[in-house]
């Protein structure tokens, strides 16, 4: 099921309607992206803390806004961010929406939230993205499985297919992911410039992700990076895959270890003919 959505603006525009930074002409062809799973901002540094620190999912800390401080400090460097595992405003969070303080914190004008487990007060779970230049349309997606997944497909042109991000978030069991996966394949592959991102939960050599990479001409430039679990990688389960005729550079794993987490960013280049200035 897709939803249109509507943006949220972090900060006011020029009367112009523009952020000044956007007339960078040299900009307007680069972006600057990073996928992070935050784990609601709790900071995990081994595994006996998933049991030790299990309150946490539950009951305010602390040290989780400390955390996110540091966090939107790595952030703020960025034109794009696809957030997965934020919470959206609840008791765990001292009723602080982590997507739109990430925003503020680390100036990013534009931002969205899709909740995709609503558990009231207890928790507000959600797929976030920070942006620096407004899209053309954001388009929110429930996967199929059990409740609790999604994508957003956001689009950077005036003519649909020039620049698309897809950030997603998706299930930990096998059968359910390979449902979602096709499902984004059916949603994706039409789009000649496209960006997938976020926590799949799997490699990129499974099945259903090489099917998708296929049918959508993506490639993988992190592919020998692992992210999990961020005090010791051993897999690599957070990907950013890239249409093949998107020029890529400066493809890496950070070394920023403030959840179970490590972020994966890189930076596309695309040709003139794409405009994404702000709308």
């Amino acid at each position: 099921m897709a939803q249109q959505v509507l943006w949220n603006a972090a900060f006011d525009m020029d009367k112009h309607g523009n952020m000044e930074y956007l007339c960078d002409e040299a900009a307007r062809h680069r972006m600057r992206i990073l996928t992070y799973n935050i784990q609601g901002g709790i900071y995990t540094q081994r595994y006996r803390e998933y049991i030790t620190h299990s309150w946490k999912q539950i009951l305010p800390h602390k040290e989780r806004l400390h955390n996110l401080n540091r966090i939107a400090t790595m952030l703020s460097g960025y034109d794009l961010v696809g957030l997965q595992e934020v919470d959206s405003g609840s008791l765990r969070t001292g009723f602080v929406d982590q997507t739109e303080y990430l925003a503020h914190r680390a100036s990013f004008p534009w931002w969205y939230k899709q909740i995709n487990r609503n558990m009231g007060l207890i928790a507000q779970h959600s797929n976030g993205v920070l942006s620096k230049t407004r899209p053309v349309a954001v388009t929110e997606h429930r996967l199929p499985g059990l409740p609790g997944r999604g994508a957003l497909l956001l689009e950077f042109s005036e003519e649909k297919g020039n620049l698309i991000i897809c950030i997603v978030h998706l299930a930990l069991g096998h059968r359910s992911r390979a449902m979602q996966l096709d499902y984004i394949r059916e949603l994706v592959s039409d789009y000649p410039r496209l960006v997938v991102m976020g926590d799949m939960n799997c490699g990129t050599e499974t099945l259903e992700v090489r099917r998708l990479m296929k049918a959508a001409n993506l490639q993988d430039p992190v592919s020998e990076m692992k992210t999990f679990p961020s005090w010791r990688p051993q897999r690599k389960i957070d990907h950013i895959l890239v249409s093949e005729d998107l020029d890529v550079r400066d493809a890496h794993v950070l070394d920023y270890p403030l959840s179970d987490h490590l972020p994966v960013s890189l930076e596309i280049c695309w040709p003139p003919g794409i405009d994404n200035d702000a709308a």
